[in-house]
């Protein structure tokens, strides 16, 4: 084995490490916080009414789902790639639940697979797929430093690290632009001796960015609902339950941890809404039922997509 493939192995056993290290490190943190709280946990109820927003707090997070689909068909087509809704949507929605296959990347491979069973270069293919969580990503993270720089949450005091998350913002926002992903392109072509004289994306995506956007006040609104279902909240404290369920989303996309950034994201909205006027144990059964909530609308999303649109 030469020294590359050593790196590799090395690399791989490190990545490995910090996921789990990450996991155990969260899981403690949350299975402290609902030791301390869980008497006051267990004395919540939930009325008709409470019952009625936990229902509507389902259908906003599928529809918030149903948006992304749509979303992401739209990024096939600035790659110029023929893509009709219903193909588009059943993809999407199935595929969604692979995300809690082993290696968090199911939902991926099989999305790219899928494209190139419809004629698009794997390179495409491959660019179109990674370029969805790559917007997720700047939006939610665009929410975030906004918000802290209003002072609606303080996702760090460490000036360093702000500095790290606006160089990452502003990183992810140039390397969307065509110049960059068509060189990309164009540099994959060359090194597999392929046609490269097609420009494959021909406008900057930022109508995709503010999708996006209303993709993450779409599940920020199911959240919020859910939390209704508990206890009464102002028109002041939305646009801070919004931050820091954009931040916390956000955390949970890009840290290594459990799929779909189970763990990670309930960690970190409850470090950032438990110095909140919120009632901790409303917060701690808001986490748990949400993260019910939002597979289950995953789950009627990959049925609607695998029964209803599979004509």
């Amino acid at each position: 084995m030469n020294n590359g493939s050593w790196i590799i192995v090395i690399m791989s056993s490190i990545k490995a490490y910090i996921k789990w290290i990450v996991l155990g490190v969260t899981l403690f943190f949350i299975i402290a916080t609902f030791k301390n709280h869980w008497q006051a946990v267990t004395e919540i109820k939930i009325n008709s009414q409470g019952w009625l927003l936990l229902l509507l707090a389902l259908t906003v997070t599928l529809f918030a789902h149903i948006w992304s689909a749509i979303v992401w068909i739209k990024i096939l087509q600035l790659f110029k790639q023929s893509c009709q809704y219903q193909w588009g949507l059943k993809i999407y929605l199935v595929t969604n639940i692979y995300k809690y296959l082993p290696g968090n990347v199911g939902h991926f491979y099989a999305r790219i697979s899928a494209i190139s069973k419809q004629g698009a270069s794997l390179s495409i293919a491959s660019l179109s797929v990674l370029l969805e969580p790559l917007l997720m990503a700047a939006a939610a993270l665009l929410i975030a430093l906004l918000s802290h720089s209003i002072g609606l949450i303080e996702t760090t005091k460490n000036l360093n690290i702000l500095f790290l998350q606006c160089f990452l913002l502003i990183s992810v926002l140039v390397g969307i632009h065509p110049f960059v992903i068509n060189r990309v392109i164009h540099f994959i072509k060359k090194e597999k001796n392929q046609d490269r004289e097609n420009i494959y994306l021909q406008q900057y995506p930022g109508i995709i960015l503010l999708e996006e956007i209303v993709f993450l006040l779409l599940r920020s609104s199911g959240f919020i609902l859910a939390l209704m279902a508990f206890v009464s909240i102002t028109l002041q404290q939305i646009p801070m339950i919004v931050s820091a369920f954009s931040f916390a989303w956000l955390l949970g996309l890009v840290i290594p941890g459990a799929p779909g950034g189970l763990v990670v994201f309930e960690a970190t909205i409850i470090g950032l809404l438990e110095t909140s006027s919120l009632p901790i144990e409303v917060v701690l059964t808001t986490i748990a039922i949400f993260r019910i909530i939002s597979i289950l609308a995953e789950v009627i999303g990959a049925g609607l997509g695998y029964f209803g649109l599979n004509r």
